[in-house]
């Protein structure tokens, strides 16, 4: 992967980004997306926001040989704190990290969303955390993409600011209200490999000595099993 030819995750997180876009990539690690995004010309200016040293000296050496130094800004520092009001930023990237993680990105650094017309997030696992994070801070679920690299499942999530926000059941938060509705052959296979999962899960807690916080547990995994199979089965019947 480089900054011509990215992976096909990130290639579907840039296809997502608007035409013309001021675009901040957080998180940005080679800065290979925001020097694909200025090169094939969808962003007019980037911003590289890197909180390690060692990937924002990365960055700062890719945009370099890039020749970008005058459209792609690389700075140090943690989530949004990379974006200044004088960016003008229009787009923001996240990808590669946990949906919590995200969230937590997202709600530290709200005041810095002001001005944004778009997220483009990518969460690796747990995007649930981000749908509620969008419905709370009403920002609504625009588009929604899952696929499989490498045997790894990602998922995609596009919010726009909304004024009103339709909210969404438990099964939505989870699996998401428009992956829901494509049922595609990779959002089957995710959720048959998480209820696996969950189960197996919940057959080693039987053996275990029972506590209430096991039981808790238990119980939170026995309710999303039933939640995902109605899913799973409803659509196949």
């Amino acid at each position: 992967m480089n900054a011509q030819q990215l992976s096909t995750r990130l290639m579907r997180v840039a296809a997502h980004v608007p035409n013309d876009s001021v675009v901040a990539d957080i998180g940005s690690d080679h800065a290979y997306l925001p020097c694909y995004l200025v090169l094939n010309g969808k962003a007019r200016r980037a911003v590289a926001g890197e909180v390690v040293k060692g990937p924002y000296e990365s960055a700062r050496k890719q945009v370099k040989l890039e020749q970008l130094d005058d459209e792609i800004t690389v700075r140090l520092a943690s989530g949004l704190d990379a974006v200044l009001p004088e960016d003008g930023v229009t787009a923001v990237t996240i990808a590669g990290m946990g949906g919590p993680l995200i969230r937590s990105i997202l709600d530290s650094g709200k005041q810095r969303l002001a001005g944004v017309k778009r997220l483009i997030l990518q969460p690796n696992v747990h995007a649930k955390a981000i749908r509620e994070w969008a419905q709370t801070e009403s920002w609504s679920i625009v588009e929604e993409e899952i696929l499989k690299e490498n045997d790894k499942i990602y998922e995609i999530l596009v919010l726009e600011p909304a004024n009103r926000i339709t909210g969404l059941t438990q099964a939505e938060f989870l699996m998401g209200p428009q992956l829901m509705k494509e049922f595609s052959p990779v959002f089957q296979e995710k959720w048959q490999r998480e209820c696996s999962q969950w189960k197996k899960i919940v057959k080693s807690m039987e053996a275990t000595a029972e506590t209430a916080e096991i039981n808790e547990k238990k119980q939170e995994l026995l309710e999303k099993i039933k939640l995902v199979e109605e899913v799973l089965h409803g659509e196949n019947t």
